[in-house]
C-alpha cells in the first residue's frame, strides 16, 4: 500500500532550521538580521495599535447609536405628555 506524501511539511526543526538560518545569514548578512527582526516587531506593534483604535471607534459609534435611540424614545414620551396636557386643558 502506498503511503500518502504530505504536500505541506511540518515545522522545520534540526537540520532544516540550520539550513534556513544559514540562507538568511547569506542573504541579509549577520548585521541586518537583528534590524530586520526589530523593524518587523515595530510594524506588528503599529498594526495592533491601529486595529485597537478602529475597534474603539466602532464601539463608540455603537454607543452613540444606542444613546440616539434612547433619546428618541424619551422625546416620544415627552411629546405624548404634551398631547395629554393639551387634550385635558
Amino acid at each position: 500500500m502506498a503511503s500518502a506524501i504530505p504536500l505541506i511539511g511540518g515545522i522545520p526543526a534540526g537540520p532544516e532550521l540550520l539550513i534556513i538560518l544559514l540562507v538568511l545569514v547569506l542573504l541579509f548578512g549577520a548585521n541586518k538580521i537583528p534590524k530586520l527582526a526589530r523593524s518587523t516587531g515595530q510594524a506588528m506593534g503599529e498594526f495592533k495599535k491601529g486595529r485597537e483604535e478602529v475597534e474603539d471607534e466602532l464601539k463608540q459609534m455603537q454607543g452613540d447609536e444606542e444613546e440616539a435611540d434612547s433619546t428618541l424614545e424619551d422625546d416620544e414620551e415627552f411629546e405624548d405628555l404634551e398631547t395629554e396636557k393639551e387634550t385635558s386643558a
